[in-house]
């Protein structure tokens, strides 16, 4: 609020010279005429709103009333109302211009922002090809590629997410690797091993079971020995928050000479690692007590899922392993009675060396990912009961009853009889249960996690939904999340950071501009591929029916969504055969037919 009051009375006579009348003061308090709104212009899904700080909604602007102004813009807008009585604003006052640099592509004569595809007016570019993409400035710009060169995927969605940082040199000068025991527990006798996807470089967790004694150790890659508190290598690691998965690469939140050397737990070398020692009570699967210390370990073997799941096949597991399996089995089978299993694919889309999109790998969960899962849960779990009400938690709150309602609406149109239960848990396992009679297990645990809230970090203890956990943290990645990393420091030192609720606030911030930002490198990957095979015949499923009908492939490059410009009452996840007709590489966006 305070920002936008003095950009008005910063700019107070340029907006009373449009209209004596529109702004006054009354006893020091700001009064606006009730025929205008200020604010700033905001993109979303592709439409233009305006966002004032004096109105609790976004108000729509249609493209032909913007005035040329653009995302970012502070604005004065008449109010005007539509033939159907909804509310819309048209912009009358470019009060002051956004000064960051956009980046535009040259199409079809005009140049247009990749980042809400609108017409964008300059005349400093001379002589541009379809397709070039430029960093556009007041006055001055720079070449930032072609439409044409996949590569340029990459940068484009670093850039409107705003962490083309990433792409600069990372370094550090740590480099020592001399292990010193000094006031650290030695555990190099015990047989840890790290279980990974293949071709894994960061190695975060190790895991021992001691079976005779029932002690489940959980090593962590100890991070904090080598980035210290306000460090710039710490404000870095801040900064970035997380490590960024991208389909053919890591962008790493730490340098890769700790990430994937110093703080990786490789087999057969000696590293520093922040343990958990859990003493289980195999009987009634439960934690009679945990300890954190500092040690020495030195894991034993580099293991993958895949070759922990041809063992468990062929029997063939490391004793230590096999009872560590039928433990995780029973405490799976615990937790899963207050928490959830949603059963989802994820995919993981394959790009050849020119970084074209050539083929899906879905993933399940095996029991290979399930022993890992269940070892790393119970020590987050005991690592947020230790720090006590307040420090650095994952959290996770309860659906709002209006989505559930909805939710329940939504599947009696694809047959489903749902009543809702006792409580929200009870619901939604009736909700599973009917799904599995259907044959709609995946599609409707889809639908079940869209009705849910977003998970979060916060600095008070509350419990996690979802897992069905009244205490969870995230402890055991420390070199891909910053959040891990702040709670080791927490549970070392016993004190938590001043700043705790702005780190937790900024690292669920910057989690979920990752997720949009993957998304739409996602995206471009897919519709550069769609590009290529118009007119191709595929087989989909309906999967929205909104506002926008959607499709999504269900066999050839799966999870690929476009929508659909011919539908006619087709019901939700129907299965349908579609032609791809149109792509645009600009906004994304992939257009379907089903085909009659």
């Amino acid at each position: 609020m305070q920002n936008i009051l003095e950009k008005i009375e910063t700019n107070i006579d340029l907006i009373n010279s449009f209209d004596k009348d529109m702004i006054s003061f009354e006893n020091g308090i700001l009064k606006i005429n009730k025929k205008y709104k200020i604010g700033y212009v905001v993109v979303n899904h592709g439409k233009f709103y305006l966002n004032s700080p004096f109105d609790e909604k976004d108000t729509l602007i249609d493209r032909e009333d913007l005035l040329g102004s653009d995302e970012g813009d502070f604005v004065v807008v008449r109010v005007i109302f539509n033939p159907r009585g909804k509310l819309k604003v048209k912009v009358v006052l470019m009060v002051e211009k956004n000064q960051s640099k956009s980046l535009v592509v040259y199409h079809k004569h005009n140049f247009i922002s990749v980042k809400n595809n609108n017409k964008v007016h300059t005349t400093i570019i001379q002589n541009p090809k379809e397709g070039d993409l430029y960093l556009l400035d007041t006055g001055s710009y720079d070449f930032f590629g072609n439409m044409s060169n996949p590569t340029v995927d990459e940068k484009i969605s670093l850039y409107l997410y705003k962490e083309d940082y990433r792409l600069s040199k990372y370094e550090t000068n740590v480099s020592d690797k001399t292990i010193n025991f000094q006031n650290r527990v030695d555990l190099t006798n015990l047989d840890f091993c790290t279980i990974d996807p293949v071709g894994a470089k960061d190695h975060d967790d190790a895991i021992f079971y001691d079976y005779e004694n029932q002690i489940l150790y959980v090593a962590i890659a100890d991070v904090s020995h080598y980035i210290k508190e306000g460090s710039a290598l710490d404000e870095d690691a801040k900064r970035r928050g997380f490590s960024v998965y991208f389909p053919n690469k890591v962008l790493p939140m730490l340098p890769f000479i700790l990430s994937s050397d110093l703080c990786s737990l490789k087999p057969n070398v000696e590293r520093y690692a922040f343990v958990c020692k859990i003493q289980l009570d195999i009987k009634n699967l439960e934690v009679k007590k945990s300890e954190f210390f500092e040690a020495v370990i030195e894991s034993k073997n580099n293991f993958s899922y895949e070759v922990i799941d041809d063992k468990i096949e062929n029997k063939t597991l490391p004793i230590e392993i096999e009872e560590l399996l039928h433990l995780t089995k029973d405490l799976r089978d615990k937790r899963l009675k207050n928490g959830y299993n949603f059963r989802n694919e994820e995919f993981r889309l394959i790009l050849d060396e020119k970084e074209n999109l050539v083929g899906i790998d879905a993933s399940h969960s095996t029991l290979s990912h399930q022993l890992v899962e269940e070892c790393m849960l119970m020590a987050n779990q005991e690592a947020a009961k230790k720090i006590g009400n307040y420090g650095i938690f994952r959290i996770h709150e309860e659906p709002d009853m209006k989505k559930i309602d909805k939710l329940i609406e939504d599947l009696s149109g694809l047959g489903l009889n749902i009543k809702k239960k006792k409580d929200i848990h009870s619901t939604i396992a009736h909700i599973q249960k009917e799904a599995d009679r259907f044959f709609l297990t995946k599609e409707v645990d889809k639908m079940i996690i869209k009705a849910q809230q977003q998970a979060k970090y916060s600095s008070k203890i509350d419990s996690h939904f979802g897992l069905g956990f009244s205490h969870y943290s995230h402890f055991t990645s420390p070199i891909r999340r910053y959040a891990d990393l702040t709670l080791h420091r927490i549970l070392k030192g016993s004190k938590v950071p001043k700043e705790i609720e702005n780190i937790c606030e900024n690292i669920s911030n910057i989690e979920r501009e990752i997720a949009k930002m993957v998304w739409d490198l996602e995206a471009r990957k897919y519709a550069r591929w769609a590009s290529q095979n118009l007119n191709i015949g595929f087989k989909a499923n309906i999967c929205d029916i909104g506002d926008i009908v959607s499709g999504e492939l269900v066999e050839e490059m799966m999870g690929l969504k476009f929508e659909i410009r011919n539908y006619k009452g087709e019901k939700l996840y129907n299965k349908v055969n579609i032609l791809l007709t149109e792509v645009d590489l600009i906004s994304k966006k992939i257009y379907g037919n089903i085909v009659r």
